[in-house]
């Protein structure tokens, strides 16, 4: 009987050297102040393109029609600092690209304190924090600061400058396409419009940018992976605007990249409904890999999963995080810096990533080739001297015999008896060699 060659992808062994790269890329990339569209974006695009060979920067023009939105006006900041009415700075955009509301317009005035208060933005309950704020569709301005500085504020006359434009321009976005042998695509998606955000922000995009590195560095893939580094919401719009049809048809997995930089938790965000090729995989692996995570409903959505599982979307697309946007006290303010991510931290991410992306790989359905259990023995694969204790190892042998009817594939069957996908490879392979498997493809 001719037995087909076994899947030949390698499952990597952790990278430390990957890991302190990405907090380095993060480190970087930290002071530049990002937002919706602006050369904020292109030059963090530009820096990626350098970790990545191959990273194209497109743009969609101020005024381009998405789906049920619009591009807009692009928003560029050069400096930005508030005075007191003894002339020295307040808040100053050089100390923190949070300083400023994202899109704010411009603005060269005085204003007594209570004028002020109304463009003044804190958080009590955090009060040594500066809070992230955005006005992307109304015009505003304003300022954001600890609530401990604005308690402190004095009565008096106050100068605001803020040197920035707002005019016909673009959104930009990153895009690599890694060819494989199928035309089949696994999509990796992060974003890209956050200022100084570690968590939230960097992770994502450094841990896409070492997956794009590692899979071109395969000698064989069998799936092409689309790796996209978008503003987040009206980004994905775009790009969907532009990519549908292609990626309907193609994507048999997809993962929206975000919030996998710090070391406290992981956890899992499905997609829409649930039960697709990309909620099996991340969940084989957390399971195995991580057992404490904590599961989400799509009910608790709040990044790009939003758009890719939309109805009449529907792409299978799900999230693996450590600690989910939105649950940790750092979140969405100046708390969530690059003490809280770390490289182990985003080396955990990377490498569950990894593992997933592995087991895609790897994931052919398998059949036996007997009609009963066959011999082991004669294969060295059963010991001659029947113990108990020796028989106990050969027990997933034989449960992978079982399972291996060509229905199961290997996330099935891994999930079915209960191993890692990593150990039920490697028996896999050893069942292959020995002509009692074949790869179904």
């Amino acid at each position: 009987m001719s037995v087909r060659p076994f899947p030949e992808f390698v499952i990597p062994e952790a990278d430390p050297t990957i890991h302190a790269s990405m907090y380095r890329w993060a480190s970087d990339l930290f002071p530049i102040c990002r937002s919706l569209t602006g050369e904020g974006v292109r030059e963090t695009l530009r820096y990626l393109r350098s970790v990545v060979p191959g990273l194209q920067m497109q743009e969609i023009a101020t005024g381009t029609r998405c789906f049920d939105w619009e591009i807009p006006d692009e928003w560029n900041i050069r400096a930005a600092r508030l005075l007191d009415p003894d002339g020295r700075t307040v808040v100053d955009l050089c100390d923190s690209t949070l300083h400023v509301m994202s899109y704010s317009v411009p603005v060269d005035e005085e204003l007594s304190l209570d004028e002020l208060q109304s463009h003044l933005y804190s958080s009590e309950d955090q009060p040594d924090a500066i809070p992230y704020v955005t006005s992307y569709y109304k015009r505003r301005w304003g300022f954001c600061l600890p609530h401990r500085l604005r308690q402190a504020l004095k009565p008096g006359r106050y100068r605001a400058v803020i040197d920035s434009t707002l005019a016909p321009g673009a959104l930009s976005y990153g895009e690599l396409v890694i060819p494989g042998e199928t035309p089949d695509e696994i999509l990796l998606s992060t974003y890209v419009c956050h200022p100084s955000l570690a968590n939230n922000e960097l992770s994502g995009p450094v841990v896409v940018a070492a997956l794009a590195q590692w899979l071109q560095a395969q000698p064989r893939r069998r799936y092409t992976y689309r790796c996209v580094w978008v503003p987040e919401t009206l980004g994905a719009i775009a790009y969907l605007s532009r990519n549908l049809e292609s990626m309907k048809s193609r994507t048999r997995a997809g993962f929206v990249v975000t919030c996998v930089g710090d070391d406290r938790a992981y956890s899992f965000l499905p997609s829409r409904l649930g039960g697709t090729l990309a909620d099996r995989a991340a969940q084989h692996v957390l399971r195995h890999r991580a057992p404490q995570f904590r599961s989400y409903s799509f009910l608790d959505r709040g990044s790009d999963e939003r758009q890719y599982c939309f109805p009449g979307v529907d792409l299978p697309v799900v999230s693996v995080m450590r600690s989910k946007y939105n649950t940790y006290p750092e979140y969405h303010t100046s708390l969530d810096n690059l003490d809280l991510i770390s490289p182990e931290g985003l080396g955990g991410g990377y490498e569950a990533y990894r593992r997933i992306l592995s087991l895609l790989e790897l994931n052919e359905r398998f059949r036996v080739t007997t009609l009963c259990e066959p011999r082991l023995g004669i294969r060295n694969l059963y010991p001659d001297l029947q113990r108990k204790e020796v028989s106990d190892d050969v027990v997933p042998i034989l449960n992978i015999l079982a399972y291996a009817d060509g229905q199961h594939d290997l996330v099935a069957l891994a999930d079915a008896i209960e191993l890692p996908f990593e150990r039920c490879v490697e028996l896999l392979r050893s069942l292959h060699r020995a002509g009692l498997i074949d790869s179904e493809g």
